[in-house]
């Protein structure tokens, strides 16, 4: 069996993860990205994403990315509207140009990430199925080809269900009710052009109770819906995503009396739906301080999408970078620092995930969600 040692060991080359590589690459310390992925290009990377300005892009500036950001945001994509079932716009908000969230694919985010890091820095292809501890703060992973590693600082950026979680807690993610569906349709002015003006040039909402389309107008022509349905776990586990057709169908009818335009959204999908079953952890999830190994990103505080994850999660990793870099020769210094900041920091996004989640497809939809726009509309 072959064992390497690598003083710094990152599970998982997500958005969090490589942004702790890139800070920890600036400042000249080694570390290792292992990643189960067989390739950068082995599977999409989801849709799009609106990085903010307190935490994803100042965790951007601290990689020294600003200008490789900037120059992969999708513009004019921060333009926002609201629709009823019959596809009347009940809110609009344009891009004027003034807003502090650009939009950029997650997928070009994370080859931006990827290509600032030296060759070898991240290992493709190596899927961990366990991790233990071996005393004095370092670790052994063992990988599904039969390799090892062993390391002095653990790093699980390895997401909702993390495999390095559970050397710190014994929390698990659970089901929030909720089941986001993803599909894309491609041509978009072309071939759905009907679908396309309804969404309009940035994202679009069509919210009721227990349900919604969402969908985002994405760089390249393309339209990328999200299917929100309030369903018990059986419901969702109970369709047939093997025969993409059925599938689809049993989603549309979901929303039989929509408007044309909008159940276009998912009877025109030019893929197979992929469900997404959406989970959390605990709220303000947190753990005692454990020797060499820590978290990142939704490993250490998944919670329903609001907007905030992503930027977390780069946030997260070079807060921790810079703690390494000013504790070099003390990590656990540098992790006591991290994780003291870190569980402060992201308490209070549990409650406006849940809140957010709520707004969109709880029994008062779409009219709270709708006054969250107006309210933010009016504070510009």
């Amino acid at each position: 069996m072959h064992t390497s040692y690598h003083p710094i060991a990152i599970v998982g080359a997500g958005l969090g993860g490589l942004t702790l590589a890139r800070v920890l690459h600036v400042h000249g310390i080694q570390a290792t990205v292992f990643e189960a992925d067989p390739s950068e290009r082995s599977r999409t990377q989801g849709g799009q994403l609106d990085i903010h300005e307190a935490d994803g892009q100042r965790a951007l500036a601290d990689a020294g990315l600003t200008d490789e950001f900037r120059a992969i945001i999708h513009e004019g994509a921060e333009a926002s509207r609201v629709l009823d079932q019959d596809g009347k716009v009940l809110f609009e908000a344009p891009d004027d140009g003034t807003g502090r969230r650009p939009e950029v694919l997650r997928g070009d985010l994370r080859r931006m990430l990827l290509d600032s890091l030296p060759d070898q820095m991240v290992r493709w292809g190596h899927k961990a199925t366990g991790v233990r501890p071996l005393g004095d703060g370092r670790h052994e992973l063992i990988f599904t080809d039969g390799t090892t590693v062993t390391t002095g600082l653990l790093v699980g950026a390895d997401g909702a269900w993390s495999r390095v979680r559970p050397l710190l807690s014994d929390a698990e993610p659970t089901y929030t009710g909720t089941t986001f569906i993803d599909i894309y349709l491609y041509d978009a002015e072309e071939r759905h052009p009907a679908a396309a003006e309804a969404v309009g040039v940035g994202a679009m909402y069509a919210l009721a109770p227990g349900k919604g389309i969402m969908a985002h107008r994405e760089a390249g022509n393309i339209l990328h819906t999200y299917v929100a349905l309030k369903r018990s776990a059986e419901w969702t586990a109970a369709l047939d995503f093997t025969d993409a057709t059925a599938a689809t169908a049993r989603i549309a009818a979901e929303f039989h009396g929509w408007a044309p335009e909008l159940t276009a959204l998912i009877t025109d999908g030019e893929t197979a739906p992929v469900a997404r079953p959406i989970h959390t952890l605990p709220d303000g999830h947190r753990w005692e301080r454990v020797p060499g190994v820590t978290l990142v990103g939704d490993a250490a505080h998944l919670m329903p999408p609001s907007g905030d994850g992503a930027n977390l999660a780069m946030f997260d990793g070079a807060e921790l970078g810079k703690a390494i870099a000013a504790h070099p020769d003390d990590v656990e210094e540098a992790l006591t620092t991290y994780e003291e900041a870190l569980f402060a920091r992201t308490e209070p996004f549990y409650a406006e995930a849940h809140d957010l989640l709520n707004l969109m497809i709880g029994d008062n939809a779409p009219s709270g969600f709708l006054d969250l726009f107006t309210a933010a509309d009016q504070a510009e």
